[in-house]
């Protein structure tokens, strides 16, 4: 423009050339949206896919990983973490293409000018590669804090508000807004690092590509005084330095994204490099109908911290017997009953039914025949009609409404402002405890296993609400083998066999009358219980 068309004062040449960048503008607008648009794409489908993997290994996690880690952390693993991932996933190699074609470009057309002034020009940036590598891995470091710390905050955030009523009711608020405001300052300084590390990056890069201009201008001006380049050419020039500097820029975006990205990804491979602990067996089958004949042979267990819970437990339950486990907490009741549908596996020995050890199953085939009704019963911030069908997927109405009244539920649902599709509030916190626990018991009605285990499913109730759920409890078990963890001895003496846990083991067992009558562990239970409720 300066050296050839201005001064030929060619205009057709010159509309001929505006034309020609009029359609490169077009072109990169198009492009523009290309990158946009399906980079924003890429991004979010490698961080969809991310979240599915890593859903579904949490999902294969046995009980005792879950006792060792808190919901806000694993929930910050879910949505932070992997957000940082899709973005660096995106602009990452879109970025760094862009700057290598813009670099690599630049430079070849400043080498076309003047090959001195091009080499004096990007003498510094090997200086800027170096500092650019340095404050990345200073910045990486930094942000695994920051996703720890803020794992943390989400964990304390998602403690206070899933426990407000314990809060409120203590008038502890004060005393959670300090322990908040820990949370939140400790996340806040984590942040305050990097953007510090950011800042000393962020001008030192500033400051050398502005050496770059200078250079430029500096060597690109001695060229012209000397008539080593035209003028025309030296704007050019200039101009170009531009175009090489903006690709440094934007590798200075991606130091920022990137550090965040590769510490997310470090802390998502943490987690998928966390094998099951408990998971099918090689060669492991499904087993259809069982019909419930239990052994434990020799059974042990540990749990990982090294303490012993059960030791060389001997016991079988015959197909459609009830047997009932007491004694004192502590002693291994629930341990027992946990181990059989694989919450957690033995240590040493092993559990069989119907002469199948358990290990040999397919986790999903076992637990589909097993039943759990627990105290603390967890239902899904739904529907009535959700919560029962959780049961049986494809629960038709019939069913429902069928299963409803075999709990003694049927009043209940008939009284709600919305029948089976009222909301229940998160945990069923609109729910009292008595119409939970028949909602789980429905629940289980609908999916009709062949084993039962009753954990202490009665104990929090009132003793009204307790007759109700016992008779609901009581027409579930017909028919299946069941196994009842109970404190209170009253809701047992029907089972066909009551056994006594203790420290050591299996102290006694038989009927009620017959252990009443050894005058023995449970006697000792019956009589302090029933003085206490005198």
């Amino acid at each position: 423009m300066i050296d050839k068309l201005l001064p030929d004062r060619d205009w057709g040449l010159i509309v001929t050339a505006a034309l020609a960048l009029l359609f490169f503008y077009f072109l990169n607008m198009f492009m523009q949206y290309i990158v946009t648009y399906w980079g924003h794409m890429l991004g979010l489908n490698i961080e969809t896919d991310m979240r599915r993997d890593l859903f579904a290994h949490l999902q294969k996690q046995p009980f005792e990983y879950y006792d060792n880690q808190k919901t806000g952390k694993l929930m910050s693993r879910m949505t932070t973490d992997l957000f940082e991932i899709g973005e660096v996933a995106h602009h990452g190699p879109e970025d760094i293409f862009i700057s290598i074609m813009s670099l690599v470009g630049a430079f070849l057309l400043m080498m076309t000018i003047n090959v001195k002034l091009a080499v004096m020009t990007i003498i510094l940036v090997p200086i800027l590669t170096v500092l650019i590598i340095f404050f990345n891995k200073k910045m990486t470091g930094v942000n695994t804090q920051i996703f720890k710390d803020l794992g943390s905050f989400n964990a304390g955030v998602e403690n206070a508000i899933s426990g407000v009523r314990v809060v409120q009711a203590f008038a502890n608020e004060d005393f959670e807004r300090k322990r908040f405001g820990k949370l939140n300052q400790t996340y806040r300084k984590s942040k305050l690092m990097f953007y510090k590390v950011m800042g000393f990056s962020f001008s030192f890069n500033y400051f050398l590509m502005r050496l770059i201009t200078l250079f430029a201008l500096f060597f690109g001006s001695y060229f012209v005084i000397n008539d080593g380049i035209t003028y025309g050419q030296f704007v050019s020039f200039i101009l170009l330095t531009n175009v090489f500097m903006r690709p440094i820029e934007k590798i200075n975006s991606v130091i920022e994204s990137y550090p965040k990205g590769i510490a997310g990804f470090k802390r998502f491979i943490e987690v998928i490099d966390t094998e099951p602990a408990i998971k099918d067996k090689d060669g492991a089958v499904n087993v259809g109908a069982l019909r419930g004949d239990i052994v434990y042979d020799h059974v042990s267990f540990q749990y990982d911290s090294g303490k012993t819970v059960l030791d060389g437990i001997n016991l079988r339950v015959k197909a459609g017997e009830t047997v009932a486990f007491v004694g004192p907490s502590g002693a291994g009741k629930t341990t027992i009953c946990n181990l059989l549908p694989r919450f957690y596996d033995v240590t040493d020995g092993a559990i069989t039914i119907d002469g199948i050890n358990i290990q040999a199953m397919t986790l999903d085939s076992l637990r589909t025949q097993i039943g759990v009704v627990q105290q603390d019963v967890f239902l899904f911030s739904g529907t009535i009609r959700e919560n029962i069908a959780y049961g049986k997927l494809d629960a038709t109405e019939e069913e429902i409404w069928y299963v409803v009244k075999l709990a003694h539920l049927e009043k209940v649902v008939q009284e709600m402002p919305n029948g089976l599709d009222t909301i229940i509030g998160e945990r069923g916190v609109k729910l009292s405890g008595g119409q939970k626990q028949r909602l789980a018991i429905a629940r289980m009605f609908l999916k009709n296993p062949p084993i039962l285990i009753l954990d202490e499913a009665t104990s929090a109730l009132d003793t009204e609400t307790e007759l109700v759920i016992q008779q609901s409890l009581d027409d579930l078990a017909k028919g299946r083998t069941t196994m009842i963890i109970a404190h209170r001895l009253a809701t047992i003496k029907h089972a066909d066999r009551i056994i006594v846990v203790n420290e050591s083991g299996i102290a006694e067992q038989g009927t009620h009358d017959e252990l009443m009558a050894k005058q023995g562990a449970y006697r000792n239970l019956h009589d302090a219980q029933f003085a206490r409720n005198q």
